[in-house]
Order: structure tokens, then C-alpha cells, then sequence
């Protein structure tokens, strides 16, 4: 592997964590280890977010129903999905990515595509770099491990770090791509979903080597022109594509599809009042505000609604996205029918540090107030050894609706 460490045709990585939600729930909780462990909801509406190794061995992997996963692992472990803690995790690690080149992607909050080509005087060739990333990754997680390819092209590292998983290195000779290619299945390649595995299966591409062969025409003709031409690109291990380093946030937001249909009382509340800390926390970790706060609502015959509202003042506050978020709820049309989904978002984002215009009747003292409680949140959820805080209107009352 020393070989390659001094070709800079090698200038693309892809860091993959592995297990990442699992991983994390180990982390946090030991006695987890080993077990095979799955996120997501065991009921019969819930999806697999993702499982740990152990579980996999049975055949359990994301975006499976639960009830499958159920059947396929009935021993398994099952952890409900945390994703303000994901997240957390996920900025300590793009930043050990940072370390070694501006240049990063995130396509998630568990991988993404860095371009080191810049890099190489300050931290050596590619293999180097990669090897310094997997070791770093642990140091800053306290245990995490990722997984790496190293190529000359996005899709060739993107291939590259799943192969070898968990906590793998492979790197893809500039030389030998089309040998290291043509053997795989065709939905190794990025962007084969179920749906095009079906289609290519159905003219006899099972291999890449196959589509290589079969020529471009005859994957115009089944998939189309942009998707047929693409996929032959692809084949032939060719992928222009740069890494993109300015993503704008649109918005942030979370959502729950309720094992049950829920009503509009306790339940419903509970779920905002996470919901509310969750997308609030993110603002303030992102340095942002928002001016518009957005539900979504989706009933038990598959009605879905959207109710928004724009605020004067821009907020990151939960309190404010909370009580904006009940009142959008009882705006919602459900004709009597009980809540399969519910859905919270900010929008209308602007950068935390930009002058705020105060509405002519606001309470300013109160805003001040306000953001100062939201620092003390903060500062406890960072302090080691002090159980977090809570904003008085966000801890559940007793299990009854109101």
C-alpha cells in the first residue's frame, strides 16, 4: 500500500462511520457491546435507522420494516433513534475531518467525500492522510471507528469505503480500475437503487462488466438519457464531480410516524416538546436563527398538512418553537381522524450574528431573558458531571391529556 501514497492522482477520500447510531448508543452505554443492537421503532409503522454488526449477521440492515427486522432478529435490542446526540457526534468528527483540508462534503451526518489533493506537503500522501483520520476519529469520539476509500474520483472512494468495513482502509489503483470494477455486483454502484437493480437485472447486467458491455444505447433505451448515460460513465470508473464545500441550510426539522394513530393531547405535546429542543439546539449549534416555524402533520387515512407561520423576530429559543408549534397544531384540519405523523422545522434562515429589527410591541427585557436561560442550557449540557437542564414549559407533565 506504501506504493500509493506518493500518487496524487489519489487526491479524493470518502469517511464512512461505521454503524454510526449504533456505535453511538455503544459508546454512550458499554454493556451494549456486542449485543445486536438496532435503532429505529420495533412497532409495525417503524423503519431500521441503522444496526450494529452483530445484528446484521441476521440479515437486518437500515430502511428494513421493523416488523422484518423483528422477524429476521427476534433477539435483537432495539434503541429509539437520538438525534441531537448523532449530531453532537457527528460535528466532533467533520471536525478531526477539518484537521486535514477545507475541502469537506458531508453527505450525512456519518460520511463524507474530502478532497486532500492540497494537502499532501502538510500531511503526506493519501495513505498517510487516511491512516492519520482513522486514528484521529477514535481519540475525538472516545472509541468510534471509520471506514475509508481512497481514490481518484468520488464514486471510486465511494465504492471503495464500504468494502472493507468496519474500520477498513481501501484504495483503488488508478491503474487497475476497470479489473477492480467489472467483477462487482451492479448495486455497488452509487445511485443503483432497488428499482434500476430490477431493470438491469431484467437485460441481463448483473456485473459491471456487464453494462460496460451491453453499450450505452441499450441503457438509454431502459433507464433513459441523463440516467443511462450516467450509469455507462460510472461503469467505466469516470466521475467529474468535485467536492462541494458550500451547502446552505435551508432548513432544520424532525419528525415521528407514531407506532399508533395519536390525538391532539398528550402524546402530540410530548413529541413537540422533544421536537422543539431538538430543532432549537441545532439552530444555536449551526449559529443560526430562523423567522418561520413549520408542521407537518399527516392523519391515519394518509392526509397530510403543512401549517407555517413567520415570526417578526427571527428565534432559535425552544420555548418560541414550542408554543408556536401547538398553535399550528390546533390550526390542522383532521376532521376527527388521529395523528399518524408529525413533522417540526425552522425555516427562513439568517445567520445568528445579524442585527435583529425588535417588533414594536416585543418584550425585549423578556427576549434577553430568554436567551440568557437558553445559554445556561448550553453551558449545563456541556458541563461533565451536571444533569442538564430543562426550560420549565418543556418537562412532561403527568401522562394525562389536557
Amino acid at each position: 500500500m506504501d506504493r500509493f501514497d506518493s500518487d496524487t492522482r489519489l487526491c479524493l477520500i470518502h469517511a464512512d462511520m461505521d454503524a454510526f447510531f449504533a456505535a453511538v448508543e455503544v459508546l454512550d452505554n458499554p454493556s451494549l457491546a456486542g449485543q445486536p443492537l438496532i435503532i429505529g421503532h420495533p412497532g409495525r409503522r417503524g423503519v431500521v435507522a441503522t444496526a450494529s454488526y452483530e445484528a446484521r449477521k441476521f440479515g437486518v440492515h437500515s430502511a428494513m420494516p421493523s416488523v422484518e427486522a423483528v422477524r429476521l432478529c427476534p433477539t435483537g435490542v432495539w434503541r429509539a433513534p437520538r438525534a441531537s446526540r448523532y449530531q453532537e457526534v457527528s460535528r466532533q468528527v467533520m471536525g478531526v475531518f477539518g484537521e486535514f483540508t477545507p475541502q469537506v462534503e458531508p453527505l450525512s451526518v456519518d460520511e463524507a467525500f474530502l478532497d486532500i489533493g492540497a494537502s499532501f506537503r502538510l500531511f503526506g500522501g493519501a495513505i498517510s492522510i487516511a491512516q492519520k483520520i482513522r486514528e484521529r476519529v477514535p481519540e475525538v469520539t472516545g472509541g468510534l471507528t471509520v471506514s475509508i476509500g481512497v481514490a481518484s474520483n468520488k464514486f471510486l472512494a465511494k465504492v471503495a469505503s464500504d468494502l472493507e468495513k468496519p474500520n477498513g482502509l481501501t484504495v483503488v489503483d488508478p491503474d487497475r480500475i476497470q479489473q477492480w470494477l467489472d467483477p462487482m455486483a451492479v448495486e455497488k454502484i452509487w445511485g443503483v437503487g432497488p428499482k434500476t437493480r430490477e431493470v438491469l437485472h431484467g437485460i441481463g447486467l448483473r456485473q459491471v462488466g456487464h453494462i460496460r458491455e451491453a453499450g450505452v444505447d441499450l441503457l438509454v433505451r431502459h433507464l433513459g438519457e441523463s440516467s443511462g448515460r450516467h450509469l455507462w460513465q460510472l461503469a467505466h470508473g469516470e466521475d467529474e464531480r468535485t467536492v462541494e464545500t458550500e451547502h446552505e441550510v435551508q432548513s432544520i426539522s424532525t419528525e415521528n410516524t407514531f407506532t399508533t394513530d395519536v390525538t391532539p393531547g398528550q402524546e402530540a405535546k410530548k413529541f413537540l416538546r422533544r421536537a422543539a429542543e431538538e430543532v432549537s439546539r441545532s439552530l444555536r449549534d449551526q449559529q443560526l436563527r430562523a423567522r418561520t416555524v413549520r408542521l407537518k402533520v399527516r392523519t391515519g387515512s394518509f392526509r397530510t398538512m403543512t401549517r407555517s407561520q413567520t415570526l417578526e423576530t427571527p428565534i432559535q429559543d425552544a420555548g418560541t418553537l414550542f408554543k408556536v408549534s401547538i398553535e399550528l397544531l390546533a390550526e390542522a384540519d383532521l376532521q376527527e381522524e388521529g395523528i399518524r405523523l408529525l413533522g417540526l422545522g425552522a425555516g427562513n434562515l439568517i445567520d445568528a450574528s445579524n442585527p435583529r429589527q425588535q417588533g414594536l410591541f416585543d418584550d425585549i427585557s423578556g427576549t434577553l431573558r430568554d436567551e440568557k436561560v437558553t445559554r445556561l442550557l448550553d453551558e449545563s449540557r456541556k458541563t461533565p458531571g451536571i444533569i442538564p437542564l430543562q426550560r420549565g414549559c418543556l418537562i412532561e407533565p403527568p401522562d394525562q391529556d389536557s
